[in-house]
Parts: structure tokens; C-alpha cells; sequence
């Protein structure tokens, strides 16, 4: 029996603890941009300048 108030004691430790690693990255502004993340891999090869391609011809 003593095993079990064991392990809720230890789980409660690691959730508060994923809890306030959650408020951390929320309040450091990771959270901010959920656009961008999806459209990025529209955008996957480099941008070839002007200049250059006038330089391969």
C-alpha cells in the first residue's frame, strides 16, 4: 500500500513539473507562431536570386 501513495506522490511531481515547463515556453514565446510551421515545408528550397540565374544562363 505504501508503494502507491509512492507513485502518486511522484506523479504529481512530474506533472507540476511538465506543468511549469509548459508555462515556461508559453510565457518565453515559443507558442506565438502556429502559421508558419505549416507552410514551411511549401517553401523548402532556397530562394535563387535574380542575379544568379542570369549568371547561369
Amino acid at each position: 500500500m505504501n508503494i502507491i501513495f509512492l507513485l502518486i506522490g511522484v506523479s504529481l511531481v512530474m506533472a507540476l513539473g511538465f506543468l511549469a515547463a509548459f508555462i515556461w515556453t508559453v510565457k518565453s514565446g515559443q507558442m506565438e507562431d502556429d502559421y508558419t510551421p505549416s507552410v514551411r515545408m511549401l517553401f523548402d528550397d532556397a530562394i535563387i536570386k535574380k542575379e544568379e540565374v542570369e549568371i547561369k544562363k
